[in-house]
């Protein structure tokens, strides 16, 4: 069987000095956001999903974005080296956490950057985002890890957006979907749906037709119900004004096998 496995990690008391680079800063209410990534991990509990806490990295903002420390493809975890300095210290409690759960560990050497939210896997395609945060190098040593165990890695250039997965993902059926404003090249992507917000660029397949989303994009949660999937609504606003989405604030593990 599969696993189910997502790791979640606990928001640091200094969250509001996460940083910002393409938004204006907003005060964050760090009490609100702990009960929003509260009720976002019992959301994932809800549809299936066993919830592994990392442990807390109290002294990095950002560390609730668990999802830019890692990048996950079968049962490999390449470790990331953030492009943002400040954020490097994030890694080593992932680290420990994947290889507790059995991963194959590989690392981002310097000089590479490459930070897990400019990741984007299509089945067997790996899009990485080349942008603030992931540099050449970085896309480099990404394809030497995971080209041998079967993947196809595109680079994709990102400028309007924080990360590659600010302004893409993809659904079940592999149409990748997206708010075009934010997106530098749509034509890179063999299906692509515009979505009419920002935050509708972005979905977490919990299987079985479920997609959990935020809850600020109403008109994409319309349009997907339309085509058939389920949205699962989860409210992320504190997050949001950090340039956080719905797919930052975990790792799906599915192919772990126990």
């Amino acid at each position: 069987m599969p696993s189910q496995k997502a790791l979640i990690r606990r928001p640091s008391p200094r969250l509001a000095e996460g940083l910002v680079t393409h938004l204006d800063r907003e005060k964050v209410d760090v009490d609100l956001a702990v009960e929003q990534w509260e009720a976002y991990a019992e959301a994932l509990r809800t549809h299936g999903w066993e919830t592994v806490e990392v442990d807390p990295a109290d002294d990095c903002p950002d560390s609730v974005f668990v999802e830019d420390a890692v990048v996950v493809f079968r049962n490999v975890a390449l470790i990331a080296r953030p492009g943002a300095e400040s954020r490097r210290g994030e890694t080593p409690g992932v680290e420990e956490a994947v290889a507790r759960l059995g991963c194959s560990v590989n690392w981002i050497w310097e000089p590479g950057t490459l930070d897990g939210g400019d990741i984007l896997k299509v089945g067997d395609t790996v899009y990485v985002g080349r942008g603030g945060r992931t540099n050449a190098a970085g896309i480099q040593q990404l394809r030497a890890v995971l080209e041998p165990l079967g993947a196809r890695v595109v680079a994709v250039p990102v400028s309007k957006v924080l990360h590659l997965k600010s302004a893409v993902t993809a659904l079940p059926d592999g149409t990748v979907i997206g708010h075009i404003p934010e997106v530098d090249t749509p034509s890179l992507f063999p299906r692509f749906l515009p979505v009419p917000e920002e935050s509708g660029a972005h979905v977490v397949d919990l299987g079985g037709g479920r997609l959990l989303m935020a809850s600020s994009a109403p008109k994409t949660a319309e349009l997907l119900a339309d085509l058939g999937h389920d949205p699962v609504l989860v409210d992320i606003g504190e997050f949001e004004k950090l340039e956080g989405c719905v797919t930052c604030l975990s790792v799906r593990l599915r192919e772990l096998y126990g």
